[in-house]
């Protein structure tokens, strides 16, 4: 019976492989548990199902020292992205069998512009997934305060940026005060989203004390932008109740977050520029108010100043004319005054006519005068003859004297 030992049969198969595939060729592939030691770049490709993201294919991957040294630097300057797992790419391989380590691809050369490609693809894929969910334009939406300054930063502490942002805004030729409050956060790496995204729930607790919220990064390779474009980053700050501004040190592209934020500039210091140029821009319509009023205050009092020396000089006729009206109707109600003072009394001497007569008429003289006469007794008049008795000694009055008496007989 013939036999092979393990080594034959492998360095058999090795053959036939190096036969088979003596060339390089390119594949498309994702990149997976990619690590760097001695400078050599160990990596594994996989393919997966799209529609259940299951792995249908594998193979182990090696890039050597002196190949990665020149690959790395030049894919992550044309891509953005940091060489790491998770990359779609198109690498140009040699197909190895190796009698110990088993089946293998050697990388000679990889296509930036595959993985750009890759790279925009998912971009618009979370643009177009926030679209359809409704929140991609919704912080673009929000109005940025007339003051933005108090001013919620997400950053890192012992970023270089940060100092900058801060030291721009603090000595900014107006003089105008700014109150940043530092949030920290994590600005590259595998958890740069978890911490963005923890930042801005503690900031949301307590949004009615700030104005706006800057995510600045500043400085760093291109290849650490990737956790900016994030579909849950892009997702809470799209619809953040607080207008959001991005500063992450980057000029060449925009990540996702740059695309649904409030504002985006290029550096921190470009952030600080524009919040500068919001409170300026206010002061100057405020200037520009205050000169508009101080005109128009201006020009009312030199034209109250004509009317009022107009008004000074028509003044002493007024008075005149006033004072003339006023002596006329004065003297109409005077007269009217005299001749109701020469009725009421012209009234009350008709009345006092009226009761003279009376008493005239009634007086006893006048009684006397027409035939009659008063009994009087002890100077009393004598109304009934029950006042009298026998012996009593009376008076009579006539109209033309007194006669005394006795009474004889009632």
């Amino acid at each position: 019976m013939d036999f092979f030992t393990l080594s034959q049969l492998n360095n058999s198969l090795a053959s036939a492989v190096k036969n088979a595939f003596p060339e390089t060729y390119w594949v498309m592939a994702e990149t997976s548990d990619v690590r760097v030691s001695n400078r050599h770049c160990y990596l594994e490709f996989v393919e997966k199902n799209p529609l259940t993201n299951a792995i249908v294919a594998k193979a182990r991957g090696r890039i050597w020292a002196n190949v990665y040294a020149t690959l790395q630097p030049c894919f992550e300057q044309a891509t953005g992205r940091r060489f790491d797992s998770g990359l779609r790419v198109l690498v140009r391989v040699s197909v190895e069998l190796h009698p110990v380590y088993g089946y293998g691809l050697t990388v000679y050369d990889i296509d930036p512009a595959y993985t750009l490609g890759d790279l925009q693809t998912q971009r618009q894929a979370i643009l177009r997934r926030l679209e359809e969910e409704g929140v991609l334009t919704l912080n673009k939406e929000l109005e940025i305060p007339v003051l933005p300054q108090r001013i919620a930063v997400i950053s890192s502490p012992t970023a270089a940026g940060y100092e900058d942002f801060l030291n721009h805004l603090a000595g900014n030729r107006f003089g105008y005060v700014f109150y940043p409050r530092l949030f920290p956060a994590l600005m590259q790496g595998e958890l740069t989203e978890a911490s963005i995204i923890s930042a801005l729930d503690k900031i949301f607790e307590y949004r009615d004390l700030f104005d706006v919220v800057v995510i600045i990064r500043g400085g760093g390779a291109t290849s650490d932008l990737a956790s900016f474009d994030s579909y849950l980053l892009a997702a809470n700050c799209a619809q953040f109740p607080l207008p959001v501004i991005t500063g992450i040190g980057h000029e060449r592209d925009d990540t996702v977050l740059d695309f649904i934020a409030r504002h985006r500039a290029k550096t921190p210091t470009a952030v600080a520029d524009f919040l500068i140029g919001c409170v300026a821009e206010t002061a100057a319509r405020l200037s520009d108010c205050q000169a508009g009023i101080t005109e128009a205050a201006q020009a009312f009092l030199k034209t109250s100043a004509v009317n009022l020396h107009t008004l000074t000089s028509r003044l002493p006729l007024s008075v005149n004319s006033l004072i003339e009206n006023k002596k006329s109707k004065l003297e109409i109600i005077r007269l009217q005054i005299q001749n109701l003072v020469r009725q009421m009394l012209s009234g009350q001497h008709s009345l006092l006519k009226e009761k003279e007569s009376f008493f005239r008429l009634s007086s006893p003289k006048h009684i006397l005068a027409k035939g009659y006469s008063i009994t009087l007794k002890n100077g009393k008049a004598v109304k009934s003859v029950k006042e009298l008795q026998e012996g009593d000694a009376v008076e009579t009055l006539l109209a033309d004297g007194k006669i005394t008496g006795t009474v004889i007989r009632i």
